[in-house]
């Protein structure tokens, strides 16, 4: 499985992706890594009939990120008339510097093909896609979808899920809490997250639109992490950032379990060790090892003894 930051920014407004490209390299700094991911909008954030001067100016932002920064675009759906000069503008001028293209509305693993091809168009082969599952059709194909190569994240677009039921789910399951009770919406995310971990890829989980009340943004992204198999968290504003890391984030009692796991295990080359009475293997030491990458991926403070295993290579 792809290790990604666990919180993914969107902005799609040129202000506010300018604040976030400076939020991320600020955070940066703070916490030694690049602990998430700003996505530049090109489909809720381009205004209709101008959709080439967005463009143009999405890759003039991210021309500007810094090296290390993680940068990606939501271009257009495939079916839209702007798809194909997105992929070939965006993709094409930005091929180095994206992490990642979303691609939204995906219905089939067609609609992925499609992207794929339209990424080979535009020479940009490397590029990861990254897919947003928005519709029950969608979630019945999302194990297809996952097994995809170059697919390397699912999303769930809570709010258009909802919509296209015609009414049968209520406006209040798109709520902060509703999104967790109504029996349709949890059986297509933990869908999306079982066809995830199936396939080796990263499950993220849909926005609160509650962007000013950080507890219901806390409860929201704890229940994603611990009861729901979500790894990764979409953002739509910078008030939620630091509660999603929050919340992804182990304990600092995992972290020391985790820590003492692990360099326990290097020092016995890896052969079965045993901790607080319990006999640890290969198996396990792979469950703290993904303990201690979330950590490192939250911006936690790592004990000196695992510190090591995540220093940057030298040049």
């Amino acid at each position: 499985m792809a290790v990604l930051p666990v919180c993914d920014h969107y902005s799609g407004i040129e202000a506010r992706m300018r604040k976030s490209l400076q939020l991320q390299a600020d955070m940066m700094e703070e916490f030694g890594a690049c602990v998430f991911d700003v996505t530049l909008d090109c489909e809720d954030g381009a205004p209709v009939g101008g959709e080439a001067e967005h463009a143009a100016m999405v890759v003039a932002l991210a021309l500007l990120a810094r090296e290390q920064a993680r940068v990606a675009v939501r271009v257009h759906a495939v079916d839209h008339p702007s798809f194909e000069a997105d992929m070939d503008v965006i993709a094409g001028r930005l091929s180095r510097q994206l992490s990642h293209i979303m691609i939204p509305k995906v219905e089939s693993v067609a609609d992925v093909i499609r992207a794929e091809q339209a990424l080979k168009a535009a020479s940009a082969d490397d590029l990861p896609l990254h897919v947003l599952i928005e519709s029950p059709a969608a979630v019945h194909h999302a194990f297809e979808i996952a097994a995809h190569p170059r697919v390397q994240s699912l999303s769930f677009g809570l709010m258009d899920f909802v919509s296209a039921h015609g009414g049968a789910i209520p406006a209040a399951g798109m709520s902060s809490q509703g999104q967790f009770s109504h029996p349709l919406v949890v059986r297509a995310k933990l869908e999306i997250a079982s066809a995830c971990h199936a396939h080796g890829k990263v499950p993220s989980h849909c926005v609160v639109t509650e962007f000013n009340d950080p507890e219901a943004m806390k409860t929201a992204a704890r229940h994603a992490a611990r009861k729901m198999g979500y790894t990764r968290m979409w953002s739509i504003h910078p008030n939620q950032i630091r509660p999603i890391l929050e919340a992804f984030a182990p304990t600092e009692g995992e972290i020391e379990d985790a820590t003492k796991i692990i360099a326990s295990a290097a020092r016995a080359d890896w052969a079965p060790t045993s901790f607080d009475g319990k006999l640890h293997d290969r198996a396990s030491y792979r469950y703290f090892w993904q303990v201690l990458e979330r950590a490192h991926q939250t911006g936690r403070a790592l004990p000196a003894e695992v510190q090591v295993f995540f220093q940057p290579a030298l040049p």
